[in-house]
């Protein structure tokens, strides 16, 4: 599929476009878009779960479009065991996402960048990462900052001194007490760190404690159940190899979710001051919202409304 075809079906996906016509002609049909935002999903989730902050920064006048990374959303492959509900097989079944890589998702967001360059007569999308989607706009940052006006790290990992989310993972500072017990089978023999967002009522109650906890049930359970149960497990391990010369130039924001319990606050106050040192000429903005870590679903408006306010 070209680039330009592929945006075009993002665009329509996002409800953006109508399913006739050409990205090259919305710019002649109205106002030129104020700012263009590409948005980036965190582990096991969607272009689907911004679809609130998707619609209402379109309705502020700006272009906006949600990114499935590989392996997630329509391009998601399962385990049969997940299918058949087998408990069993799921703790032992190798991912089928077990070959995609953190370059791959990096490449796929350079190339929608790219595409929305075009689309926006050279405007440099502000590119936003929520999660584990941190991973990934670092190293998209790294490939090819002159595509991109502002990193946004949203509850992120910006993994820099130690290189990797799962170097992070691993420190004291990223234990909530929540969440743990989560996870299935051996991360390195499956290729994927995995969840099972079918395992039962408990299950999902204990999903909801740990990255929803401000959501109530019946909001919360479209989100739940339309994730996905395997992270490739190279966007936890792989380093992003940033550099001060090419990711360190680009200027960036951080929104700290400060009841978050899955990426705890002190882990993310930590990856910011590391950040500001690694680069104390280009700091992070800091902004803060009292939510779970998943702000999209808890408080998009309040969301929506910092992300507005960036140049």
């Amino acid at each position: 599929m070209k680039r330009r075809d592929w945006l075009k079906g993002a665009l329509v996906g996002a409800g953006l476009l109508p399913l006739r016509g050409s990205v090259a002609k919305t710019s002649e049909r109205g106002p030129r878009p104020r700012r263009t935002f590409l948005l980036v999903h965190g582990a096991w989730h969607n272009a689907l779960h911004w679809s609130r902050v998707s619609e209402s920064l379109s309705a502020r006048g700006h272009r906006v479009v949600a990114l499935d990374l590989p392996g997630h959303g329509l391009q998601a492959r399962f385990p049969s065991s997940y299918v058949t509900g087998d408990e069993a097989g799921l703790r032992e079944e190798r991912s089928p996402l077990a070959d995609l890589t953190l370059e791959d998702c990096a490449t796929a967001v350079v190339t929608a960048l790219e595409s929305l360059r075009r689309a926006s007569d050279g405007m440099k999308p502000i590119l936003v990462g929520h999660s584990a989607g941190g991973t990934v706009i670092t190293r998209a940052g790294e490939l090819a900052p002159q595509h991109i006006g502002r990193l946004v790290y949203l509850g992120a990992f910006c993994p820099l001194r130690l290189g990797s989310a799962s170097a992070y993972g691993a420190l004291p500072e990223a234990r909530t007490g929540h969440g743990e017990g989560l996870f299935v089978g051996d991360p390195g023999r499956l290729g994927a760190v995995r969840i099972n967002p079918r395992g039962g009522l408990a299950y999902l109650e204990a999903l909801r404690a740990a990255y929803y906890q401000d959501v109530p049930w019946a909001d919360f359970l479209p989100f739940a159940l339309s994730l996905t149960p395997d992270l490739p497990l190279s966007l936890w391990t792989s380093k992003v190899g940033a550099t001060q010369e090419r990711w360190g130039r680009i200027p960036r924001s951080y929104i700290r979710c400060t009841e978050d319990r899955a990426l705890a606050p002190a882990l993310q106050s930590l990856m910011i001051r590391e950040a500001d040192a690694f680069t104390p000429g280009n700091p992070f903005t800091v902004e803060a919202l009292a939510t779970s870590h998943s702000p999209f679903a808890s408080r998009p408006e309040a969301l929506v409304a910092l992300l507005d306010g960036m140049r």
